[in-house]
Order: structure tokens, then C-alpha cells, then sequence
């Protein structure tokens, strides 16, 4: 028997929930509305920009609401004009009460970990910078407390010990988009089985949102830690190193490591090793692999390190 299409509004802001958006609109429901974040204006022309969520309900000639507040009265009005079965939630903000209780087949939302671990704003990121083997998505009904309610589906997948956030993050997107199908089938079924967290073989922990000064890199760490936190923050917003060169201190971003036998260096002492470039951690010397000076491209990092002309006896210290 074909599944039931149900009429959603959709809201999102980010390329992860596009895919979302189109898997469902593919699979035939009726999207009528996509709720996204309102415009802003950036970069030294000062030019609009808009949400990936946007470009594609532009493109698909989606219904479009771009609410300030979320209590809005006239915003709420709106919402409770187009009658909708279901309302999903992927990379948004927390929403109120007033709107999440709104649709009789409730508010799910996709989020970006096997819950109950990494609730939060960064549960891809954190995942990775705590060296987990295995992460995934899980859709949940919303409630109060932020990523709290019943479980309906969970999906996982292996992390390699190498891989960085950037190419976990687009196997999740994908991954995420064949799960919220297949929620909202089940609900539309009948056959969902919510399941509270409580009863789930996970300990629950935060994976709050991510700082600057969070990014910075420790190389008093053990080397594993260091790798797991660079790769974690990778591709974006990137792990970053201070280093003092002949009277200018400036900042710089370590986009790769790479482990090995490099033998051992005093903490965030860098040096040479033929066409490697390896500094010292908490324990034992880790390769730099990639890396991204200020206010310049991503580069190799003997090609940074052989254009900053280190002489003979100078010893550059990232700290």
C-alpha cells in the first residue's frame, strides 16, 4: 500500500537540511511552507545572504516565511492557517511552545547524533573531536528540553580514525535524508514507535555550541587528542596555533595531522623531517599536513614552514 503524503511546513537554514527537504518533497508530501532564517547582510560589499534553505525553496517554487521572533503573533497565525499534518525541524531554532505543539502529528526533528549523546548545537563536531568510532543521525519528537524527546528512528555509521568533520557531516546529510523519509512514513502509517531517551544504550552528554578560544590547540595534549581535536574541527571552524616568527606573532589554522613514529619534540616545537613538517605534543612528535596561515589559502605545511626561511639554530614554537 502506497504511504499516506502529509501536508508539513519545513524549517531549516543550513545545506544539511536541504537534502532533508528534498527527500521528502521527492518522496511526494505536500510542503507547504519552509521556514528559514531572515536574510543577512555580510562580507565588505555588504551583500545579502540568504540560507541554503532558501535558495532551494526558491528554486522549487516553495512557500516562504522568514519570521524575526517565533512568537510572533502574525507568524503563528500563518502556521496555523496552512492546517499542517506534521511540522519537521532540521538546523533551526529552538522553537516555542506555541509552534511546536501546533500540528496534531507533532514537531520531529532530525539531529545529528545517536541520542542521547551530543545534544547541542555541534554533536558532528564533538563527535569527532572525542575520537568516537561510530556516530549517526536520530530523529526524535520535540518536547521543553532541547533534544530530549522520544526516539523514533536511529542510524548509524563508522568514523575513520582519520576522517575530518566536513566528510562525516555529508555522510550524515545524506544519511539524515533517508531517515526522515522514512519517519515520516512511519508516522504517516501509523507504524512509528517512539522510544524515550531514557531507554536508549547511550549515557547522555552535551555537545555545546563551539567558541573560538574552544578551537584553540593544547600542545601540552597527548598527540591523539590533538589529532581527534583537529580533525573534529575540520574543515570548519578549524583548530588554530599561535607562532611567534622574528618579531611578528600572528595565528594560524591546522586543517590535517597525521600520526606516526616521529620520535619526540618539546610541546609545539616545530621541525623538519625531509618533506614533513612535525611538532611536538604530550607525548610523542605528530605530523602538521595542511594548514591555513592568515589572511592566506589552505596550503601544505612544508610549504608554509619553507616560506617562513627558518635559519639554522632558530626553533619555531606554536603555542
Amino acid at each position: 500500500m502506497e504511504n499516506r503524503k502529509l501536508k508539513i511546513v519545513f524549517f531549516g537554514t543550513p545545506e544539511f537540511a536541504v537534502a532533508s527537504l528534498d527527500a521528502l518533497r521527492a518522496a511526494g508530501h505536500d510542503i507547504a511552507a519552509v521556514v528559514t532564517m531572515p536574510d543577512k547582510t555580510g562580507g565588505r560589499g555588504k551583500h545579502i545572504i540568504i540560507s541554503d534553505v532558501k535558495k532551494y525553496a526558491l528554486e522549487h517554487g516553495l512557500p516562504l516565511l522568514q519570521p524575526e521572533k517565533l512568537k510572533d503573533e502574525a507568524f503563528v497565525e500563518a502556521l496555523r492557517a496552512i492546517g499542517a499534518d506534521l511540522f519537521v525541524v532540521i538546523a533551526f531554532r529552538m522553537l516555542p511552545q506555541v509552534v511546536w505543539d501546533m500540528p496534531p502529528m507533532g514537531t520531529v526533528n532530525l539531529h545529528g547524533s545517536l541520542l542521547p549523546r551530543y545534544r547541542g548545537a555541534a554533536p558532528i563536531n564533538r563527535a569527532v573531536m572525542a575520537g568516537d568510532s561510530r556516530t549517526g543521525v536520530s530523529t526524535f519528537l520535540l518536547k521543553h528540553e532541547i533534544d530530549t524527546g522520544d526516539v523514533l528512528m536511529r542510524r548509524s555509521i563508522e568514523v575513520g580514525p582519520d576522517e575530518n568533520a566536513g566528510s562525516v557531516h555529508d555522510r550524515l546529510m545524506l544519511l539524515g535524508a533517508q531517515t526522515i523519509t522514512d519517519t515520516v512514513a512511519a508516522l504517516a502509517d501509523g507504524t512509528a514507535s517512539p522510544v524515550p531517551q531514557s531507554e536508549l544504550d547511550a549515557e547522555p552528554c552535551p555537545a555545546p555550541k563551539i567558541f573560538r578560544e574552544d578551537c584553540r590547540i593544547d600542545w601540552n595534549t597527548p598527540s591523539a587528542k590533538i589529532h581527534n581535536h583537529v580533525r573534529g574541527l575540520a574543515p570548519y571552524p578549524a583548530a588554530w596555533s599561535e607562532f611567534t616568527h622574528g618579531s611578528k606573532t600572528d595565528s594560524i589554522k591546522i586543517l590535517a595531522t597525521r600520526r606516526g613514529n616521529y620520535g619526540h619534540l618539546t610541546p609545539g616545537t616545530v621541525a623538519p623531517a625531509g618533506n614533513r613538517v612535525i611538532v611536538g605534543t604530550g607525548d610523542c612528535a605528530i605530523e602538521i599536513v595542511d594548514v591555513q596561515p592568515a589572511g592566506k589559502k589552505a596550503m601544505a605545511a612544508a610549504d608554509w614552514y619553507r616560506g617562513l626561511h627558518i635559519t639554522a639554530g632558530e626553533h619555531l614554537i606554536l603555542g
